[in-house]
């Protein structure tokens, strides 16, 4: 069974940095496009940013330059490092892959970006 668990969330002030992990089972994360979603309150859930099977990536306009998504292909497990975080970053963080032509998703984890 395929399953995607996100950690690293937390509350970090304005201008700080935070890592979240993916770690993946039941599937290879090289051969599939991996995604980080993310939903703040009184939003819809928005890509943040993907990574292809051969590594190529993608950021929304909102995050570039600030996050970068990467992956460790030994361990099974994509990561977003997110730099300069404002409070608008404040969301509920997601992990997806689409396997099989289904859609799957992580639990999210909690990013809160305040002084």
């Amino acid at each position: 069974q395929v399953q995607l668990v996100e950690s690293g969330g937390g509350l970090v002030q304005p201008g700080g940095s935070l890592r979240l992990s993916c770690a993946a089972s039941g599937m290879i994360i090289s051969f599939y496009v991996m995604g980080w979603y993310r939903q703040a309150p009184g939003k819809q859930r928005e890509l943040v940013a993907t990574i292809t099977g051969g590594g190529n990536t993608n950021y929304a306009d909102s995050v570039k330059g600030r996050f970068t998504i990467s992956r460790d292909i030994a361990k099974n497990t994509v990561y977003l490092q997110m730099n300069s975080l404002k409070p608008e970053d404040t969301a509920v963080y997601y992990c997806n892959t689409k396997y099989r032509n289904v859609q799957i998703w992580g639990q999210g984890t909690q990013v809160t970006v305040s002084s």
